[in-house]
């Protein structure tokens, strides 16, 4: 049996370093695959914010665009060296917004994680930690809250590696 790929969560605020991070840990790879899992653009701030992402990556990376099923790509990067995937935040709420159950985004999540654990190379997967700002106002905000919650759970708890950002500054928890 071959070796079991090594995945490597990241985590943390909005513009606490996770992204650079996930950059930088990739930089040795001769193989990279980068998800962007953003989705359409909506605004001209998102489109800025989209633009500074992709330029900020080497032109010699391989860039999936994908907002929902990670999965079909899987042949297309199982050699790969490192695959990053950012960010699982607007991957959860993609599926919120097709209408998928808590119940079907965890499935995936699990099941997401186990097709991922068949590369060889590194998987290293960022998400936002959200449950620690402001309860949101309305039913929606707090669905989405709870739910990227228990998917982060699920990522730190299977994830061979775990960092997580605050302000700028780094910490391994696992």
């Amino acid at each position: 049996m071959g070796k079991m790929g090594k995945i490597i969560f990241i985590s943390g605020g909005v513009r606490s370093g996770k992204s650079t991070f996930a950059l930088e840990l990739a930089e040795k790879c001769k193989e990279v695959v980068f998800i962007a899992t953003a989705g359409k653009i909506t605004d001209r701030e998102m489109n800025k914010r989209i633009l500074v992402h992709k330029e900020s990556r080497p032109k010699h990376w391989k860039t999936i665009e994908e907002t929902e099923d990670i999965i079909k790509h899987l042949k297309s990067f199982e050699k790969a060296d490192c695959v990053i995937v950012d960010c699982v935040t607007f991957l959860v709420s993609n599926w919120m917004f097709k209408k998928y159950t808590e119940d079907k985004i965890i499935e995936n999540i699990k099941n997401l994680i186990k097709k991922l654990r068949k590369i060889k190379g590194k998987v290293i997967l960022v998400s936002n930690e959200v449950g620690m700002g402001v309860v949101p106002p309305y039913k929606l905000g707090r669905d989405f809250r709870d739910i990227i919650g228990r998917v982060n759970q699920i990522l730190a708890k299977d994830s061979n590696e775990f960092y997580f950002f605050i302000s700028g500054i780094k910490r391994r928890l696992k």
